[in-house]
């Protein structure tokens, strides 16, 4: 939680900043570059912490019953799918970013 406050209050300090010293002509490149990064980093962050806290849950309900493997295995790879996806658009959407 307090790292989610950590980054949620980063992100707002950038985006205040950006609005603040806005000028009339062009966009700045550097912040453009900066939301990409941190357009990746916060993606692939949360699918990595979700993917293994979803292959940690699998896990000990296979360990606690056995027989429910087969069960367990197809809503947990669909789910780790939909985990890669959201990384996916993350890194498309830091690339259009960095344009």
């Amino acid at each position: 939680m307090k790292v989610l406050q950590a980054m949620s209050s980063v992100v707002l300090g950038l985006g205040v900043s950006s609005v603040a010293m806005a000028s009339e002509g062009g966009s700045d490149v550097g912040l453009t570059k900066i939301g990409a990064a941190l357009a990746i980093g916060m993606g692939a962050f949360g699918a990595a912490s979700a993917q293994g806290r979803a292959a940690s849950a699998a896990l000990e309900g296979i360990a606690r019953n056995p027989a429910s493997r087969g069960d367990v295995f197809v809503p947990l790879i669909l789910s780790l799918v939909f985990m890669e996806f959201q990384a996916l658009l993350c890194f498309v959407i830091a690339l259009n970013l960095a344009g």
